[in-house]
């Protein structure tokens, strides 16, 4: 194949910043200038800035970049939000230059979180920066998949909102299949992410880089409260970093001009699927049939199997994150490979949209090392959009492809049951997912879940306040329950 025409990255660059605070465009700006030589500078036709989630950045994010680089791509544009969003723009800079019509782009994120939070305008979440005009005249073009719509009313109305709140409910679902308590699961979780902490403790760009212990992982003490059953405080992803990471996407044939060939690492493949967008709709709760699409598509596209990859870097976010993941490949979640090249968000750090960025970089910069091949899934939303790419040490036999994913994702589509918004008082059904939310005190303050109604039909509910004391560790998966008079949202006792 023409060597103009095969897809490399040929440059990555990680930063972090612990010390003085910094913006989103401060971060950006270091990790793009390390990531760009002289060579490749002028040689950039396309500048990305992936869309921040947790500072603001402005609506004009590329555009004020390209000024502090003293760069002029033809095209600077900023995208939607969304952790799928990094691999996804690989996928599309590969899909391009295997079509001819790019030579280079610049993908870059930051997320300027600590700071944003130090200076006191952290907010009540930390999903601050979605405030963005994009219909600013001079805003920078958007780029991506929609990043609305993964609620509903009937979620929102019982506490399903934040992903700290939505990703437990998977968990009990899956706790429940292995015939696990939710005490159970959280000791099973922290044998599941121990190994991410060691990772973490050897990556030099990790948030946290120390090692720890399932038990510690799994202790209630020093501050690890429950948060959500079953996680506690260090099963969540971090999300207060200043990080940022960068990739120049190139063909072969401009590495070589630049004399970045003998780092370049080779694209293989990618996939996009997007899971039912409503969780309480979705068929099966505790697995991820977009990210099982993606990953089936993205393998079969480079021709391998999971057992000709060498590494793996899992979304990670929340450990039911990792386990549908798991799934997904095909390898046992204690698989001895790892899942992991960076060490996870909980520990390696959570900034924003913009986690795969450094998942990819560093999967690169293993790559080199070690040879062999690599794969990276991203996903956003709540395990809602999935973004799958292979990479390699050497160029794949068949060239750079992109997995046609049409036909399952319409299978995906035709299988969202209905929700019910209003139920009888009386009435009963199974509750399929649920979790226990906690305070700083630990006190019960929720107990969100996900039932289905004997009609077949999915409803979300709240439990009946005066229940919320007793409800300390249930796990009540497979457990019927009965509806009663309320004012507001479906509420329920035990059946």
């Amino acid at each position: 194949m023409d060597a103009s025409r095969i897809p490399v990255i040929a440059a990555v660059a990680q930063t972090l910043e612990r010390g003085p605070l910094v913006d989103n465009l401060d971060l950006a700006e270091r990790v793009a200038a390390d990531v760009l030589g002289p060579g490749l500078a002028p040689r950039i036709q396309r500048l990305t800035a992936v869309g921040a989630l947790l500072a603001p950045a402005g609506h004009r994010p590329a555009t004020e970049l390209v000024a502090r680089l003293r760069i002029d791509p033809a095209v600077r544009e900023m995208t939607t939000s969304g952790g799928q969003t990094p691999q996804w723009l690989v996928t599309r800079a590969a899909a391009d230059i295997a079509a001819g019509v790019l030579d280079a782009t610049l993908i870059v994120g930051a997320e300027a979180a600590r700071s944003h939070r130090a200076q006191g305008r952290g907010g009540v979440t930390p999903f601050n920066a979605g405030r963005v005009d994009r219909d600013a005249p001079d805003a920078d073009p958007v780029v991506g998949s929609p990043d609305r719509g993964f609620l509903s009313r009937a979620e929102a109305s019982v506490g399903l909102t934040l992903p700290t709140t939505v990703y437990p409910v998977f968990d009990s679902v899956l706790a429940a299949e292995a015939g696990r308590s939710f005490a159970e699961q959280r000791r099973y979780l922290a044998s599941l992410l121990a190994p991410f902490t060691r990772v973490a403790a050897d990556n030099p760009y990790a948030w946290f880089p120390q090692a720890a212990t399932a038990d510690e992982l799994a202790s209630t003490a020093d501050g690890n409260r429950i948060t959500a059953e079953p996680y506690t405080k260090r099963m969540n992803a971090f999300p207060y970093v200043d990080q940022a990471a960068a990739l120049v996407v190139c063909s072969l044939a401009v590495a070589r001009q630049v004399g970045l060939a003998d780092d370049a690492v080779f694209v293989w493949s990618g996939a996009d699927a997007v899971d039912v967008l409503l969780p309480g709709a979705r068929r099966w709760l505790g697995r991820s049939e977009g990210l099982e699409t993606a990953v089936a598509a993205a393998f079969a596209a480079a021709g391998i199997g999971a057992d000709e990859v060498s590494a793996f870097d899992a979304y990670s976010c929340f450990p039911s994150a990792v386990q549908m993941a798991a799934r997904a490949f095909g390898v046992a979640a204690h698989d001895e490979r790892g899942l992991t090249v960076t060490g996870g968000l909980p520990y390696a750090g959570g900034p924003g949209n913009n986690y795969a960025t450094h998942g990819i970089a560093t999967m690169v910069t293993r790559l080199r090392t070690t040879g062999g091949l690599g794969v990276c899934a991203a996903l956003g939303g709540y395990a809602t959009k999935h973004a799958v790419g292979v990479y390699g040490s050497n160029p794949p036999g068949e060239g750079f492809r992109v997995a046609n994913t049409t036909d399952a994702q319409a299978v995906i589509n035709a299988g969202a049951l209905p929700v019910a918004e209003t139920v009888e008082p009386g009435e009963q059904a199974t509750v399929e997912g649920h979790t226990i939310v906690y305070d700083g005190d630990g006190a019960v303050t929720s107990a969100p879940a996900i039932a289905r109604l004997d009609d077949g039909r999915r409803v979300c509910a709240r439990a009946e306040p005066s229940l919320l004391p007793s409800m300390d560790d249930e796990l009540l998966v497979g457990r019927r329950i009965r509806f009663v008079p309320a004012d507001g949202p479906p509420t329920y006792e035990l059946g």
